[in-house]
């Protein structure tokens, strides 16, 4: 019998051979009782392979490492189906073959043998004494990670070659130590991560990186049960430094062993296929999905927020595993979804990282995913839901801009899925479609197209958005729900739809006639032939309803807030550049002047002349920004049939104007003192929750 080999030695030190030993046996005892089951002798053989006698110990030794899951997988028998061995948590849609997360990191330390995977890496000491000039140009380069070292580990700028080797010869005897100790592995300790941190900054070594890898996978499953672990971590500070260091060298060694490339239109190309990437992405994908099990498991925020800022940096050497994406994707989703700010927002700069992939199928994966998790996370709104609603309206619609011929086909296939609820509800229940998740979905879509089509961006470029052909089926969805049902207790539904399409038309600078869906919701409050009722109650909130409670009805609390409300959108809509930087205002002016004094004077009629105030200050600046407009034109000679003529007329002496109106400055005088209520109201919210915590 031969000498035993490196790799059979550190498989005997990793105390796996019982358990492989006993796992055999255990797949035997299932093989023979499934077989006297079928009462068949001759039988179709198992792969399993036998347990080992005491003479074959040392021959199975050398074969366990070598075995593979590919291999099991293409001999597979009936036995090995019903034994479920070869379920390793994959999917079948990935193009290629990947072993599961739980057989990388069990054999992670067989993987990367120094004289096999990192054969190469002796070599790399020569190529290591150029980064003393590297290190001398680090405040440059990466001033943040520089400012980290300052901060945190001031000692590893301060370089000395000449005590290199000593280090090197130490890890080279401690590791040893690890590879043939005891069945407890050793503590990690403040000094043994401080060596690897010095080899890993000055030399950019893959060996020490290798290590501290190992050591992370320690940190990673160290509260498991069944995990071979190489190293014992039982101080917290240990556990911080380890998980910090690993999180914030790793990229910096990667990039310069294996630099990606960053495209002109922001994306990016990954690595090439050289002989040292190949070595290095096996060890980069089991660290990878280290990562998004630590991710799991982390409480503190700075340091999961740290966690997936620099995890974010790791995506360009595993995007072509397939399911390492889409486990990064799914927790990424969930932490955008249901963390705090600052976490939702380093999260989605992960997201938006995966989507700048050249692969158009990993950007069909997250545009999915992201609207499918932002439809889900808004099924119930409150006043202190909504802003974390928004953030991911706000942040989700940037991805859907990165690539609009992508983005075109999702965005076509889930408005015509609104138009479908939409129809579906005129037959039946309306309850698909006054909802909050029908609301979102809807507002969503308008901050897609006002996005991708804005009129400004648009003409300085001198492209059109291919996501423009959409704004007319999606307004058509809109204006169909608030037909659906007009009654009292429907208005703020409709005011959330009125919102979103105002936001689109104010963007794109397409008409769109809302004045018609304003004016009854103005006019019915005000003509009602019953008088308002005195109430205590509080006033609505319009953003955080969509039906009237039915105790508000009739009160003078909700008449208020709602001619408010409706008198402000109104104001907003006559006052953007489709409308009021039309030649044509005045004229357009005219019906609703007429509704609005109508109104005014059926209020004054029924003794309710104070809820009209704000209606008669509106007619008041709109008639003043009628003056406006004419005095403007009066001295233009220009034909109906001079369309080119008329519309730039309409930018330069209208549009770009806009603002300077009377009514443009109402508007302005508005929306600040909205903007001030809410600000309070904020304050009231947050001050009431301190009240509570202290009671």
């Amino acid at each position: 019998m031969g000498k035993a080999t490196k790799s059979t030695k550190k498989f005997v030190s990793s105390g796996k051979l019982k358990k492989t030993i006993e796992l055999r046996k255990k797949q035997q005892q299932v093989r023979k009782k499934y077989q006297s089951r079928r009462g068949a002798k001759s039988g179709p053989k198992s792969t399993i392979p036998q347990p080992p006698d005491d003479s074959d110990e040392e021959d199975d030794e050398e074969n366990i490492p070598a075995k593979s899951n590919a291999r099991f997988k293409k001999k597979m028998t009936v036995d090995d189906v019903l034994e479920a061995a070869f379920i390793d948590g994959s999917d079948g849609e990935n193009a290629l073959e990947e072993d599961s997360d739980g057989d990388e990191d069990e054999n992670l330390e067989d993987d990367f043998d120094d004289n096999a995977s990192f054969g190469s890496v002796d070599d790399l000491d020569e190529e290591g004494q150029n980064h003393l000039l590297e290190l001398s140009k680090l405040a440059d380069k990466d001033p943040e990670f520089y400012k980290y070292l300052q901060e945190n580990d001031k000692e590893l700028l301060e370089f000395s070659p000449e005590g290199m080797q000593g280090v090197e010869d130490d890890d080279a005897s401690q590791d040893g130590d690890v590879e043939m100790g005891e069945e407890r592995s050793p503590a990690l300790t403040t000094e043994v991560l401080r060596k690897w941190q010095k080899a890993i900054l000055e030399q950019r070594s893959l060996k020490s990186l290798r290590k501290l890898l190992i050591a992370f996978r320690s940190a990673a499953h160290m509260n498991e049960d069944g995990q071979t672990l190489a190293w014992t971590i039982d101080n917290s500070s240990v556990y911080n430094k380890l998980i910090t260091t690993t999180l914030r060298y790793t990229p910096v060694v990667l990039e310069h062993h294996a630099p990606y490339k960053n495209l002109p239109n922001g994306k990016f190309k990954p690595p090439t296929q050289t002989a040292k990437f190949k070595t290095l992405q096996k060890m980069t994908l089991s660290y990878f999905h280290n990562v998004i099990h630590v991710l799991s498991q982390l409480t503190d925020s700075e340091l999961l927020q740290l966690a997936v800022t620099e995890s974010a940096k790791i995506i360009p050497y595993i995007i072509s595993n397939r399911k390492a994406v889409k486990l990064y994707l799914k927790k990424c989703l969930e932490l955008w979804s249901s963390a705090s700010d600052s976490i939702r927002i380093a999260s989605f700069v992960a997201i938006r990282k995966l989507a700048s992939a050249t692969d158009q199928s990993i950007l069909d994966h997250v545009l999915k995913g992201t609207y499918l998790t932002l439809v889900r996370s808004s099924k119930a709104t409150t006043a202190y839901t909504l802003p974390s609603i928004n953030l991911m309206k706000n942040s989700a619609s940037e991805v859907f801009c990165l690539d609009q011929a992508v983005a075109y086909q999702h965005a076509f296939g889930y408005i015509r899925q609104l138009a479908i609820h939409l129809r579906n509800s005129m037959k039946e229940a309306y309850k698909q479609v006054y909802n909050w998740q029908f609301i979102h979905s809807l507002d969503f879509w308008c901050i897609v197209l006002a996005r991708a089509s804005d009129a400004k961006l648009e003409s300085e470029s001198g492209v059109p958005s291919e996501l423009k052909p959409l704004i007319y089926p999606l307004v058509q969805v809109g204006l169909g729900a608030m037909k659906l049902i007009s009654n009292g207790r429907s208005y703020p539904f409709h005011l959330h739809i009125i919102r979103s399409l105002l936001h689109l038309t104010r963007h794109t600078q397409v008409y769109i006639p809302i004045a018609p869906y304003i004016l009854p919701i103005l006019t019915s409050t005000l003509s009602s032939s019953s008088r308002s009722k005195a109430s205590t109650l509080k006033p609505l909130d319009f953003e955080t309803q969509i039906r009237t409670p039915q105790q508000y009805l009739k009160t003078r609390v909700y008449i208020e807030g709602l001619v408010e409300e409706a008198t402000f959108i109104l104001a907003e809509w006559l006052s953007t550049e489709p409308v009021h930087g039309s030649i044509g205002f005045p004229e357009m002016t005219v019906p609703i002047s007429i509704a609005l004094k109508k109104a005014i004077k059926v209020a004054k009629s029924n003794k309710s002349g104070k809820d009209s105030a704000a209606i008669k200050t509106l007619v008041e600046r709109m008639e003043d920004s009628v003056k406006w407009t004419e005095q403007k034109r009066k001295a233009v000679r220009l034909a109906p049939s001079m369309i080119s003529a008329v519309e730039s007329w309409e930018q330069r002496e209208l549009k770009d104007k806009v603002g300077e109106s009377p009514l443009g400055k109402y508007v302005k005088v508005q929306r600040k003192a909205r903007e001030k209520q809410r600000q309070l109201m904020q304050k009231a919210r947050e001050g009431e929750s301190e009240i509570l915590e202290q009671v």
